[in-house]
């Protein structure tokens, strides 16, 4: 059978990790499809995913109404629910991360979004975490705020891997691979001073750089400024030339700086100790805009040592119409011309991805109240007696 255009992003050295988990994907066989096309090589999920499962489908009412019957709390019924998926969907991904010798194969699930801002509330959590979940390749998300990026440091030290996420800028990027080298470096002289850590061979992580919704709040300033300039006659034509671009002129950047830190003696000691590189991860890669492609952020990020995590719905788009090629690499010098243009247009980038990194935390805090309010409102009816009598 002929190579889907999925499965060839890996000829290109990308991985793609499936933006999306559930209980029918799990039990309908659609992820050991995907894994058996050679097309899936991780997992991906977070509190909207999941909030988006669970609300938006009878799937999970057996379980809710069982675990509720138990005397189970809302939260710990969606606690009990998330477990489940994930240990299921990393036995169905081990043999891959078998395979892989531990680069692919993963699951990622997240810390409770409100840990966000508590470096020792979320290094307990992801120690927690892993010993629930209780298999070989999950991988915990910790959220890229200063005291996540410190919590990142911390846990590779220990010899956690961890999928450090919404990342928007490049100056965070750089902390990230700060932390994550320091932490082996530290972990090293752990091992060497006896204490009983997992190789750095053993530890595997992704730096999760979100692109789409750079794009989505670039492009929402440049129509004011657009706006302002036809309201007092200037030329607005080339703010207009300039929508599109910030997103992916930010991760080709992005990857540029991720090859310059992972080179040099600094790297290539820890590489002397097995230490495994810490892959960009191209996450928020569905499409807002429908003015764009609709594989836009997949098209142009493909390139050695990646990886990219894909909702089903624009990995059936790719697996249509995308062409696999290197393109990561391409067109790096325009990208520092378009982030120079919007900043002389005024726009503050720096601005503009704390402000995205602010609200993806508040979105998952979010989604993760709503997932708790949705099982509770189940579990109510359900111990009411409501709705299906077992």
């Amino acid at each position: 059978m002929e190579r889907s255009r999925v499965a060839r992003l890996r000829d290109f050295g990308q991985s793609v990790w499936c933006d999306d988990i559930s209980r029918d994907l799990l039990l309908s066989g659609g992820l050991e499809k995907l894994i058996a096309r050679q097309e899936v090589w991780g997992v991906t999920s977070n509190p909207t995913i999941f909030h988006k499962a669970v609300a938006g489908s009878t799937t999970y009412d057996a379980a809710v109404r069982s675990l509720a019957q138990e005397g189970m709390t809302a939260a710990e019924i969606v606690e009990a629910l998330v477990v489940e998926d994930i240990r299921l969907a990393c036995d169905q991904l081990l043999a891959v991360f078998r395979t892989t010798n531990g680069q692919d194969g993963w699951v990622s699930v997240e810390v409770a979004p409100t840990l966000a801002y508590d470096v020792m509330g979320t290094v307990q959590e992801v120690m927690r975490l892993r010993s629930l979940v209780d298999r070989p390749n999950v991988m915990v998300k910790v959220p890229a705020t200063a005291e996540g990026v410190t919590a990142l440091r911390d846990l590779t030290a220990l010899g956690y891997s961890i999928n450090v996420t919404l990342i928007f800028s490049l100056e965070r990027y750089a902390s990230v691979m700060e932390a994550y080298l320091s932490g082996l470096e530290a972990l090293v002289l752990r091992r060497a001073a006896g204490e009983d850590l997992p190789s750095p061979g053993e530890v595997c992580s992704v730096a999760s750089f979100f692109v789409s919704r750079l794009d989505t709040a670039v492009d929402k300033r440049l129509a004011a400024l657009m706006a302002e300039g036809e309201a007092n006659g200037r030329d607005t034509a080339w703010l207009e030339q300039l929508k599109g671009k910030a997103a992916v002129a930010n991760a080709k950047l992005a990857y540029r700086l991720f090859r310059e830190t992972f080179a040099g003696p600094r790297w290539q000691a820890l590489a002397a100790e097995g230490a495994n590189l810490q892959r960009p991860l191209w996450a928020s890669t569905s499409t807002k805009n429908p003015a764009y492609s609709d594989i836009l952020y997949v098209q142009e990020l493909i390139g050695p040592d990646t990886v990219t995590t894909l909702p089903l719905n624009t990995m059936e788009a790719f697996r249509d119409h995308g062409e696999p090629r290197q393109t990561v690499t391409v067109g790096v010098e325009q990208a520092e011309q378009q982030l120079a243009a919007l900043a002389s247009a005024g726009l503050d980038l720096a601005e503009i991805t704390a402000g995205l990194e602010q609200e993806g935390v508040r979105a998952f805090v979010e989604s993760a109240e709503a997932l708790h309010a949705a099982v509770e409102g189940k579990r109510l009816v359900f111990l009411e007696g409501k709705v299906g009598a077992s």
